[in-house]
């Protein structure tokens, strides 16, 4: 009963995230104006704010200009909702707290790395701030270790980033240091792995059905974050398991 009501909190908060992904690419405020439709402006009532499930109900579109809604909301909110359940049941009290604040900001830097392929600035440093803090407060692994996590990760992607001259964007580079500061050298080892092989394998897929072409670029923070996730609820797991070999 308690992951339920934690799954639907994470519903509402996906709901705000919603207009945070819109508004900070945008660089508009995320309080005023109150939530209103991006195609004629008109202001959401309390019914058309329930998380999935307004949007499901106004098949998709506005009420006031039917213009189509688009699908990133529901699946932010559902995305939301999962991913604060999962951290629920593997993270206890204020380890849970932390965790929800860290992957509320990633959620954002997803979806707005996935609709416009950028990584803005300011969420990054967000990210840095955070992960010092709790570094400084609530240390998981030792310092050495997350600077050596900092190096490995932001170093790494700065490499291939000047090799393949603008293939892999700042943005991702600015990102995986503040991922690698979070979880210290031996797990951002086993993220960027997950990253380059869920992104390698999705490519040959997008380039074998003709989706994409050799030249069109793909988002690769998602990847990262999608890595990060597993890393974090599972990255134990695996790493037991392979060493295990």
């Amino acid at each position: 009963m308690t992951a339920l009501l934690v799954f639907i909190f994470g519903l509402f908060v996906g709901s705000f995230l919603n207009v945070c992904i819109y508004r900070i690419y945008r660089k508009q405020s995320i309080v005023f104006p109150p939530s209103r439709c991006p195609d004629c402006g008109k202001r959401l009532g309390v019914s058309e704010l329930v998380p999935v499930f307004s949007w499901l109900f106004q098949g998709g579109r506005c009420r006031g200009c039917h213009e189509r809604i688009s699908w990133r909301y529901p699946v932010v909110e559902l995305a939301t909702g999962v991913t604060y359940a999962l951290l629920f049941a593997y993270f206890p009290g204020v380890d849970f707290i932390i965790q929800v604040f860290f992957y509320s900001i990633l959620i954002i830097v997803f979806f707005i790395d996935l609709e416009h392929q950028i990584i803005p600035n300011r969420l990054v440093i967000v990210l840095l701030i955070y992960a010092v803090a709790i570094q400084v407060l609530r240390p998981v692994h030792s310092r050495p270790e997350a600077l050596i996590g900092v190096a490995v990760g932001g170093g790494f992607l700065l490499l291939l980033a000047i090799v393949s001259k603008g293939g892999m964007g700042g943005g991702d580079v600015k990102l995986m240091l503040a991922l690698g500061l979070w979880f210290g050298w031996q797990k951002t080892l086993l993220l960027m792995f997950l990253a380059f092989l869920g992104g390698g394998l999705l490519s040959i897929f997008l380039l074998a059905t003709g989706i994409k072409k050799r030249k069109d670029g793909i988002a690769f923070g998602p990847f990262l974050i999608v890595a990060a996730l597993i890393t974090t609820i599972w990255g134990r797991d695996i790493l037991q398991w392979y060493l295990g070999f």
